[in-house]
């Protein structure tokens, strides 16, 4: 009999086939955002311009606040406010993190975009999604636990000259609403965590210069 860690639950409704639908629903929506930002855009018309594309979208709801961050301000954490009135500029860098609502289950989606050809911005949003890569195998081949995919990720990133934000450490997902089981960050979880159900996120910086990337993906085999 296999035995479920309370992290793990799931309601009566719960559907793998709706995880991923909600999954690539979110992707799509997240595309569309991301190519209608252009330079010259304050973040705060970013925020608008999503929630507009949200609204015409087939997304039932939000689960979590949409966020856009422009420049520096990809520094930031999801519970931190970006500094205001920031332009996104012609060489420069943004992300767009996303929390939408499809059949009922959530998708949790997440990445990195640049403007112009600035090189720092281009090679740092290619790294946070390099390092995703990497973690993601290495859970799907030795069945890391939660902890150990953040040790992975930490060690990656030095080695590829960045830093990372131990601050943004993964969580659950699932039929909504998920929150109802407390199920705490990835990073902190001491088992290997179960296909579907957990969101692997990473957040990097530029060692001296502000400049960060973020990415983040359900992990799935």
């Amino acid at each position: 009999m296999t035995t479920i860690a309370p992290q793990e639950r799931v309601g009566e409704r719960f559907s793998a086939a709706s995880m991923l639908a909600a999954r690539d629903g979110s992707w799509r929506v997240l595309q569309d955002i991301a190519s209608s930002i252009r330079p010259g855009m304050r973040e705060e018309e970013a925020r608008q311009l999503a929630t507009d594309i949200i609204a015409s979208s087939d997304a039932e709801r939000i689960w979590h606040p949409s966020i856009v961050r422009f420049g520096a301000n990809t520094l930031k954490t999801f519970r931190e406010r970006s500094e205001p009135d920031t332009v996104l500029g012609e060489n420069d860098i943004f992300f767009v993190d996303l929390g939408l609502v499809f059949e009922g289950h959530e998708g949790d989606v997440g990445d990195t975009f640049t403007t112009g050809s600035d090189p720092v911005a281009l090679a740092c949003a290619a790294a946070a999604r390099h390092i995703f890569d990497q973690v993601a195998a290495e859970w799907r081949e030795r069945g890391t636990t939660g902890q150990a995919l953040y040790d992975v990720a930490s060690q990656r990133a030095a080695d590829m000259g960045w830093v990372l934000n131990h601050e943004t450490k993964g969580h659950r997902v699932g039929d909504f609403p998920h929150a109802i089981w407390r199920a705490g960050d990835l990073g902190d979880f001491s088992s290997s965590p179960t296909g579907g159900l957990w969101i692997l996120e990473i957040q990097i910086a530029h060692p001296s210069l502000p400049v960060g990337a973020f990415f983040e993906d359900i992990l799935v085999r």
